[in-house]
């Protein structure tokens, strides 16, 4: 079974060239897509938009583009072990209600990127997203499932969207992510909507990914970012709304 391999560029990162080197040898298609206009990759089709668009509609561009019918979407700030897409692609061959899966992310210092995560709650966001998490941040273990670490594949509401691999029958069934979003939520909605139609989600610990991951919203309360993640949030509540019961 081949894989493709889109790569999403909103700006000048300077991991994307270790990215691409770790993805050649692993899928049989590799696209990048990007809003920067003038970026030259040797040997990888890049495609570029007239105007800045989200990642969900440069994702759904890239997987348009590449025929395989599992797709790598990823940011070019991970670097995927060797093997990483074949562990990924074999377990999705094993299990075919398996639409999204992801790997281990660590940082680059070996720490663990938390990427199995449950499905946001209103009162969660709230903690997570405000100042408060300075002082209740430790009621948010449960949500990036902090208290333990899977040795072994795990089922998952939700999973980061910087590494995932996604299988091409339901990106199809499902229309792909929501080009609505501009940037944040689009991967939280597309499981969620993913879980409504019975595919699975799961977190494969053998597939090693390290994300260089800058976690601008996690550091600062105030930034263009944030604006963008409450829009993310707001959007998913008005898709879902029985999210709001949710405890």
């Amino acid at each position: 079974m081949s894989v493709a391999g889109v790569v999403v560029v909103h700006e000048q990162v300077p991991q994307l060239a270790r990215c691409l080197a770790a993805l050649v040898p692993q899928v049989q298609e590799l696209v990048v897509v990007e809003n920067l206009g003038g970026t030259i990759v040797q040997g990888v089709r890049v495609i570029a938009n007239e105007r800045p668009v989200g990642f969900a509609a440069n994702a759904n561009r890239g997987v348009a583009e590449t025929s395989a019918p599992f797709v790598v979407v990823c940011n070019p700030d991970t670097e995927a072990a060797p093997d990483a897409v074949a562990v990924l692609r074999d377990f999705a061959g094993r299990h075919p209600r398996a639409g999204i899966v992801g790997p281990e992310l660590r940082h680059a210092d070996g720490t663990l990127n938390p990427s199995r995560r449950r499905f946001p709650t209103v009162g969660g966001t709230l903690v997570r997203r405000t100042p408060l998490r300075r002082a209740l941040g430790r009621t948010q273990r449960a949500h990036y499932g902090l208290d333990e670490e899977p040795t072994a594949p795990v089922e998952a509401d939700w999973l980061l969207g910087a590494f995932l691999l996604l299988r091409r029958e339901m990106l199809d069934e499902l229309g792909g992510f929501d080009e609505g979003f501009r940037l944040y939520g689009e991967d939280i909605d597309l499981a969620y909507r993913a879980a409504k139609v019975g595919w699975e989600r799961w977190y494969v610990p053998q597939a090693k990914v390290v994300h260089a991951h800058q976690a601008v919203t996690d550091r600062r309360l105030l930034t263009r970012r944030t604006w963008w993640h409450w829009r993310g949030i707001a959007r998913f509540v008005r898709k879902h709304p029985e999210r709001l019961r949710a405890l």
